[in-house]
């Protein structure tokens, strides 16, 4: 029995496979492991055992365990990160064999399986890797929403509400975009410099700017402008004439036409354009790949 878990800050999915294809999932609250205490991993790890034991699981022989910043030193079978997770998982499975890998693995892993390629992640926020079909072997870093994540939800919404609070974003989407949402200018200054989620603040605005993108000649140069940065700052440096390029993420894939008509003119590939990584992962986990 394998289990394969995707975590982020806001959500965890606990996927467990078994002989020909065989599926059991359960969804429990995030873990941000950089902050989160001992006794809410506990509990969040628990929650997910009760799922699996109402379902009849109560062990796994290998589990995969994938979340941001989860990165494995050469020296460490632990990340440090995740310690507190570590002796949980062992306490409740002390069966199985666990892998700790970074989401950027797991992307990797469900776009490319074992063959060399570049991955990118585009949701909220974004990151890409060269991948040698087994191991992240180049990573431009993402610098986050305030500096990078270009091609990101949350730094498309960080530049169309940066133009809104000057007043350039142009008329009639300015008055609509004021009408649809609480955006005086204290309310979204205390969102972006003091709430707890800044970066899902402004990736949140994304889907409603993304939705004039064939009405709107600024909205269309904005949106582009996003993935040209993306392009330009990150994938073409890692070669992108002679590898395919595979992308996973919400925002990537709900604009999947929009990345593949602006590829072309940087020479970029794409091999495929998915919204979760988990079908994937469940090749690669499985043997398929």
């Amino acid at each position: 029995m394998i289990l394969i878990v995707e975590s982020g800050a806001t959500k965890t999915d606990w996927l467990a496979l078994e002989g020909a294809g065989s599926r059991v999932s359960v969804k429990t609250g995030g873990m941000n492991l950089a902050s989160i205490p001992e006794d809410v991993v506990r509990g969040v790890v628990e929650e997910a055992a009760a799922g699996f034991l109402e379902k009849g699981i109560s062990r796994f022989d290998r589990i995969h365990f994938y979340a941001a910043g989860l990165i494995c030193q050469s020296s460490e079978s632990v990340p440090s990160i995740a310690i507190n997770l570590d002796k949980v998982l062992r306490s409740l499975f002390p069966e199985a064999m666990i892998e700790y890998a970074s989401d950027t693995l797991a992307s990797a892993r469900a776009v490319c399986g074992h063959e060399k390629g570049i991955a990118a992640i585009l949701g909220t926020g974004s990151n890409s890797c060269l991948y040698d079909g087994e191991k992240i072997i180049g990573n431009i870093r993402s610098g986050g929403f305030i500096l990078g994540d270009e091609g990101g939800a949350a730094r498309l919404g960080r530049m169309f509400m940066a133009d809104f609070l000057k007043g350039l974003v142009p008329e009639p989407v300015s008055g609509e975009f004021a009408r649809d949402f609480e955006v005086d200018y204290m309310t979204v200054v205390k969102n972006v410099y003091k709430g707890e989620t800044p970066a899902a603040y402004l990736g949140s605005f994304a889907p409603w700017i993304t939705s004039r993108y064939d009405s709107c000649e600024y909205i269309k140069e904005l949106v582009d402008s996003n993935f040209r940065d993306f392009f330009e700052r990150a994938l073409t440096r890692y070669g992108t004439d002679s590898l395919p390029v595979g992308v996973v993420g919400g925002f990537g894939y709900a604009n999947r036409d929009i990345l593949r008509r602006l590829a072309g003119s940087y020479g970029i590939t794409f091999s495929k354009i998915i919204k979760a990584p988990v079908e994937g992962l469940v090749d690669f986990h499985s043997g398929r790949v």
